[in-house]
């Protein structure tokens, strides 16, 4: 469905009648200087974004996750809690499961096990503490039914298969506790493939080399279990391996694209199209340096505090870390030009102008250190909705991107189990 064809939908205030002849002859445009509508309001984009049923597909957490050092149900230094998806209208999340990436022995699968099952833990408990607030969802009815409830639906995605180890017996364990992504790879290559970013203190080559024969089988064992493939910092034959090997639509759950700005972690158009001949969902990632290019100030000044603040990993550092860094860091981008909510959903138009609305999406990577101007926690999440409405984006559409695509995939992928 095009934009044009929409647009006028995407207001709840009547227009001028010669802005509405204006939008019956708007061809399909990728930028707002092209884009004869009247600035939307807060207030309308508001009235548009409060119809949508809005997912974020990657959201990191803590592992002190639903205890007194974290809690959810109260506003915190976190980019997001409970208090800011009311605030700002997000509706559901994927709360993500990772571990970082370590040697390929037993030792470095036990203590990535032991990570993602204190934060599973940690998600479990924040459910149970706020029951009339949020909820546990394993499928896209269940996200869809907590919607309808008023209440927060909190999925669960695995970022990096490394704590998997080396089989693929663990996949319908976690399948059954409500995982419904789980990432090839992170930072590094692993037992099941490339990364998008070698790591060469682990030994890593520059060049991917694709799915290994344990990786074809992880691919098989997430479809036959209703999990999606997650191909985001998977590397570029790794992930076209995946693609084509998946019987299911596959999922970029937090990715850019290099058509807007080339960086090692973003989509060239040939990845772009894999995920569209799959059926699969494109989520662009609201995130600063995959957006595009950092103030060298900025950058210089955030390896500094990230230095200062987490010498050890974030997966270590303590909740008074976190919120000394954002404090920090927020007043170091104030200083200097930062990049903001315009720049990221050119990454938008891009990907929905390459192949086409129903394969494209919306996540920030909040609290992995994802956020731009204008997006930068969960309480702004209107938004990004006004952005996408000054561009001409339907209501339709943007409900599509905000969450309606990656549901049909989550449908799709659950219809072709075997479980």
């Amino acid at each position: 469905m095009s934009r044009s064809s929409h647009a006028v939908h995407a207001f709840t205030r009547p227009l001028s009648c010669a802005c509405l002849l204006l939008l019956g002859s708007v061809s399909f445009a990728a930028n707002a200087a092209q884009c004869p509508l009247v600035e939307p309001s807060l207030e309308q984009a508001r009235a548009v974004h409060d119809r949508m049923l809005t997912v974020d597909t990657h959201v990191d957490i803590s592992p002190d996750y639903g205890s007194v050092k974290f809690d959810p149900g109260i506003f915190t230094a976190s980019q997001v809690d409970f208090p800011k998806m009311r605030a700002g209208g997000l509706d559901a999340a994927f709360l993500i499961l990772y571990s970082g990436q370590g040697k390929l022995d037993e030792a470095g699968y036990a203590e990535a096990r032991e990570m993602v099952e204190r934060k599973y833990q940690g998600i479990h408990r924040a459910a149970l503490a706020y029951p009339a607030q949020a909820g546990l969802a394993a499928s896209a009815a269940e996200v869809r039914a907590l919607h309808e409830q008023g209440r927060r639906a909190l999925l669960m995605g695995i970022e990096n298969a490394y704590p998997l180890g080396a089989s693929v017996k663990d996949v319908p364990m976690w399948a059954k506790r409500g995982v419904r992504y789980i990432s090839i790879t992170h930072m590094g290559n692993n037992q099941f493939g490339g990364s998008s970013n070698p790591n060469e203190k682990l030994g890593d080559g520059k060049a991917d080399p694709g799915l290994t024969p344990l990786g074809k089988e992880l691919v098989k064992a997430l479809n036959d279990n209703g999990i999606m493939v997650d191909v985001s910092h998977v590397g570029k034959r790794t992930m076209l391996d995946a693609a084509k090997l998946s019987r299911a639509p596959i999922l970029a759950s937090h990715s850019g694209v290099k058509g807007v700005y080339d960086n090692l972690r973003n989509l060239d158009d040939e990845q772009l199209d894999a995920i569209k001949k799959s059926g699969g969902v494109a989520q662009m990632v609201a995130f600063r340096s995959y957006v595009a290019a950092t103030d060298p100030a900025i950058e210089a000044g955030m390896k500094e505090l990230g230095a200062k603040y987490f010498p050890d990993g974030w997966d270590k550092a303590k909740p008074e870390a976190f919120e000394a860094f954002r404090k920090e860091s927020r007043a170091l981008r104030n200083k200097h030009h930062d990049t903001d909510l315009k720049q990221f959903a050119d990454h938008i138009d891009y990907a929905v102008k390459r192949i086409g609305i129903e394969y494209v999406g919306i996540v920030s990577d909040f609290d992995g250190g994802g956020g731009v101007k204008g997006w930068d926690d969960a309480s702004e999440t209107a938004n990004v909705t006004r952005e996408l409405m000054r561009r001409c984006y339907s209501e339709d559409d943007i409900r599509a991107l905000w969450g309606g695509n990656v549901l049909r995939v989550m449908d799709a992928v659950a219809r072709q189990s075997t479980r």
